[in-house]
């Protein structure tokens, strides 16, 4: 329990009355005091008396105090004020209740973000989510949208300040540290949120991260999570969008699970099926043969939409330069990129290379 929520708690109520009113804990030190040379001092008594305040309220001939909690249970903090009339000990059950309403919110924020983790994580089973949602009066049943950034490059440990200053309502939005260069953001959305709102917060997040700490980011987004059972499948996503965009997408710091398309597909296949692949769309000759050039040739009309006027412009060079270059690629592999089924087989097949290219590199 931090000592600065009583601290403000404090400060709020100093003006009331020139009382001193301060916190300690259960061994009689002082953490939190309207006079601020007394914290860290000892209130000794406090370990005498105890065990005779049947009301919790006690008083010694300096201050009245309260007990924090239940009468049966064991008690963390205690309250006390200056004095020991009837006043004292109005001012003391007052505060004791700021307190612990103000203890007892801070704790309840605590066991959310812990919750919220703790389900991402799958360290809580399926059927113990509405249990524990509901204890915590947590909504289980709102959407809410998963974004993972990693941090790319260089890191920096206020990242997960800067992010918390974003988005400051703790009882909607949780920002979570999960490694140290990935964060996970778990935002509430209001039933009826547009389509591009995600990616406009995943953009201002990166925006931000590069202005504030001049740090790059990547972001991944899952789909909506309209339970919080929904949560851990769509922090998956989102870790998916990221390892995906960055063989297929790697020129993109936003990447949303459910834009993905081929690239999702071929990252959950087998490696022998897309080996398998391969050797079947190249029987002439492997993918291989081609040198760059080449490759960066057949990019480029793909970008362009196989338009072959378009492409050689982008590229400076002749039309018919351009049709020889695509004469000699359907020699080599026996694919005429000319023929739109053709160049859907041929793009195929390069997403499939460069996901086997990225499965060897993390092999090793």
């Amino acid at each position: 329990m931090s000592s600065r929520i009583f601290q403000g708690v404090l400060i709020q109520m100093k003006d009331a009355t020139d009382r001193t009113i301060g916190v300690t804990d259960n061994q009689g030190s002082v953490v939190a005091c309207s006079e601020l040379n007394m914290i860290g001092s000892y209130l000794d008594e406090i370990q005498r008396i105890v065990g005779d305040a049947s009301d919790q309220v006690f008083t010694t001939p300096e201050y009245t105090f309260k007990l924090l909690g239940g009468p049966d249970s064991q008690f963390d903090y205690a309250v006390f004020v200056g004095g020991h009339d009837a006043l004292a000990r109005t001012i003391c059950v007052v505060a004791a209740v700021a307190m612990s309403e103000a203890k007892l919110c801070y704790e309840e924020k605590h066991d959310k973000a812990t919750f919220i983790k703790n389900i991402i994580s799958d360290n809580i089973l399926p059927g113990d989510v509405y249990v524990r949602a509901k204890e915590l009066h947590f909504p289980a049943d709102v959407p809410r949208m998963v974004f993972l950034i990693r941090q790319v490059g260089k890191t920096d440990m206020a990242a997960i300040e800067v992010l918390q200053t974003m988005f400051p309502d703790r009882q909607k939005d949780f920002v979570l540290s999960i490694t140290e260069t990935d964060l996970v953001l778990i935002k509430e959305m209001s039933a009826d949120f547009a389509p591009e709102e995600p990616t406009q917060v995943a953009q201002n997040v990166e925006q931000t991260m590069q202005r504030e700490l001049g740090i790059e980011t990547v972001i991944g987004i899952g789909t909506t999570a309209e339970h919080l059972r929904e949560l851990a499948d769509r922090y998956k996503e989102a870790q998916v969008a990221i390892e995906v965009g960055k063989m297929f997408e790697d020129n993109k710091t936003v990447i949303s699970y459910e834009n993905l398309g081929l690239g999702r597909l071929i990252y959950q296949l087998p490696t022998t099926l897309c080996e398998m692949f391969l050797s079947e769309v190249f029987k002439k000759n492997p993918l291989e043969t081609l040198d760059q050039d080449t490759l960066f040739t057949i990019n480029k009309f793909f970008e362009n939409n196989l338009n072959v006027s378009e492409t050689s412009r982008k590229l400076f060079v002749h039309r018919n330069t351009l049709v020889y270059r695509l004469e000699k690629i359907k020699r080599l592999t026996g694919l005429n990129l000319r023929e739109f089924d053709h160049a859907i087989v041929f793009k195929v097949a390069l997403m499939v290379k460069k996901y086997l290219n990225s499965q060897a590199k993390t092999q090793f």
